[in-house]
């Protein structure tokens, strides 16, 4: 006779719910050196870390921290009052409403990266470790100190996946790297945000005040950065310390308020961008300003068709070059084939609706497709576009645009006797043409932003929603989804070309080169399009934030060569594979994205 046993399976490992961190310190020391490691990371900086001033920032000096030591020194600082609010000291608990353990690690981490990159390039530009001073070693050891107590901060640890006994070597591979990843994601997750207390209407528009005159003093830092090294510690730096404030709970309680005084924030903001130009000391950046607003303001032109309609338009830059096109025609400059000198003011409403004109002939026949279809019509739209200004030159056919050569030697603006094209002091300060032009660019951008802000708001605004997020559910609730989509089309075309209309006289010379679907150079339709999905779709300030960083980052990447679109393009990949739904989304899409965030008790007619 047989008998059959069965093998009694094995009791499955109990999961250790201890707290603890990824490094075997004790909570005590750990949150000890984190902030004594932040502190000492900022007294370093006053000391010199290299001899020679061969290095740019001359960081020879003692008691005065310049280039790369001031980010260190605002890291430390953060890294520093983040264990002491830790500690529950009084007056610090504002810092760090939703816990201190998580910003303490991002803070220290970013600390530890830019020191590290700086001593590493000092290393190797000078060539060698004697070219260090005492104050990089200090600083070295004081941020790999903070980093390592920080990271001995204890932190629940998720349940681990356990692995199939018939996985093969790669499939437990990839079982390793999901806990592991579930281990990091579970270390830096930010804890529970205290409820706010009540504070007075006016202590609330003082916090919007000073959060926009930070926003104002990185910006200029940022825009200002004199050479290679220092701009890339600055992304470090400014990286890291979002990261960190958000995870404190600042970010979220900052915009809490904001979002409760919107009138005001929008006041405010373009307060501080009025006073970039004051800021600078000659014309350079203002140029750089003025550009990032012509592109910040198509990039919100699109956001209206693509953002709060859903509609994908790949050909977006060429309602942008209509009313480029248009504004140089009648502008009085010898290249063009009319004999019309108009106002600004004539010029700016005749290239807004010429462009809304194209945008009607465009949509109407086309906005009945979806999707991919639509995308391809518009994407041959553009090139429509560029190919026909390129041939209208006299010979392949009729002499409008001046073909290659376009229309050249457009005149400075004068309104009202102003002379953008001439220095002006106001108050004391000496403003010449580009920041002229700044100015007018950013009157341009308030109209922008008050019709984008008007018309989500409105009825129409929360049709275009309903026609994104389910098309054919809107229909059967009675929407006309053509005329509704064809005035998206119509508004976001009308924006691109009021936007042309001021780039025409900033360039002084209009050329179809200008107007590619992809090009090194943005605006194009694909840097509009990621300029849009990078910052936040339906949102207003995230196509301006993500119009900004696309143009400047670029202008600032130059010394990588050949590899600068390379880096470029993976900094974006990396971007969409942990944030796809922007830096600053929209509360309802980033619920999409991820379905274990806390949803808002109440959700706003455009979802934020």
């Amino acid at each position: 006779m047989t008998t059959h046993t069965t093998a009694t399976p094995a009791p499955a490992a109990k999961h250790d719910t201890t707290p603890r961190g990824l490094v075997a310190l004790p909570e005590n020391t750990g949150r000890a050196l984190a902030t004594g490691g932040g502190a000492l990371a900022v007294i370093s900086t006053f000391l010199a870390w290299t001899w020679t001033s061969a290095f740019p920032g001359d960081l020879t000096v003692y008691g005065y921290p310049g280039g790369l030591q001031v980010l260190v020194l605002i890291g430390g600082a953060l890294t520093a009052l983040f264990g002491l609010a830790s500690y529950g000291i009084k007056g610090l608990g504002w810092l760090v409403p939703a816990g201190a353990d998580s910003s303490i690690k991002l803070a220290a981490l970013g600390t530890f990266t830019t020191a590290w990159y700086t001593i590493l390039a000092i290393t190797i530009q000078l060539g060698g470790l004697v070219n260090l001073e005492p104050g990089a070693y200090v600083a070295a050891v004081a941020t790999l100190a903070a980093l390592l107590g920080a990271l001995a901060l204890p932190f629940e640890r998720p349940a681990p996946e356990t692995a199939d006994p018939e996985d093969t070597a790669w499939e437990e591979f990839l079982l390793g790297a999901r806990n592991a990843r579930a281990v990091m994601k579970a270390c830096f997750a930010p804890g529970t945000a205290a409820p706010a207390r009540k504070i007075p209407a006016y202590a609330e528009i003082l916090i919007i005040v000073a959060a926009m005159a930070v926003g104002l003093l990185v910006f200029t830092y940022g825009i200002g950065t004199e050479y290679d090294e220092l701009f890339v510690g600055f992304l470090i730096t400014a990286g890291f310390a979002i990261g960190a404030l958000s995870k404190a709970g600042l970010v979220a309680r900052v915009s809490a308020v904001t979002a409760k005084h919107r009138t005001v924030t929008m006041i405010g903001a373009f307060t501080a961008a009025a006073a970039f130009p004051f800021t600078q000391s000659d014309d350079q950046y203002a140029t750089i300003g003025v550009y990032i607003l012509i592109f910040a303001t198509v990039a919100l032109g699109l956001n209206i068709v693509v953002g709060l309609a859903g509609l994908l338009d790949l050909g977006y830059v060429a309602f942008l070059g209509v009313g480029a096109y248009t504004a140089a025609m009648v502008s009085g400059s010898p290249s063009s084939p009319f004999d019309i000198h108009l106002p600004f003011w004539a010029s700016a409403i005749l290239g807004a609706v010429v462009a809304m004109i194209f945008g009607v002939i465009i949509g109407a026949p086309t906005l009945r497709l979806r999707g991919d279809y639509l995308a391809i019509v518009t994407l041959g739209f553009g090139e429509i576009f560029r190919l026909a200004v390129l041939n209208m030159d006299g010979t392949s056919g009729p002499d409008i645009t001046n073909g290659s050569n376009g229309i050249s030697s457009i005149p400075n603006l004068n309104i009202l006797g102003f002379d953008f094209g001439q220095e002006h002091t106001i108050a004391g300060f000496t403003i010449a043409r580009f920041a002229n032009y700044f100015f007018l660019m950013l009157l341009i951008t308030l109209v922008v932003v008050v019709v984008f802000r008007r018309s989500s708001d409105s009825r129409i605004g929360r049709a275009w929603i309903a026609i994104r997020e389910d098309e054919t559910a809107a229909l059967a609730m009675g929407i006309n989804g053509f005329r509704v989509k064809l005035i998206a089309f119509a508004l976001g075309a009308a924006l691109a070309g009021l936007a042309g209309t001021v780039q025409a006289h900033v360039t002084y010379t209009v050329t179809p080169e200008q107007y590619q679907f992809a090009h090194v150079v943005p605006p194009n339709s694909a840097f509009l399009l990621a300029a849009v999905v990078l910052g936040g779709m339906g949102t207003i300030s995230g196509p301006l934030v993500g119009a900004a960083l696309l143009y400047l980052i670029p202008a600032k990447l130059q010394f990588l060569g050949d590899y600068q679109l390379f880096a470029f393009g993976l900094a974006l990949v990396l971007l969409m594979r942990f944030r796809p739904e922007g830096l600053i989304p929209n509360r309802r899409r980033q619920l999409e994205f991820h379905e274990d965030a806390e949803a808002p008790t109440v959700l706003s007619k455009a979802g934020a």
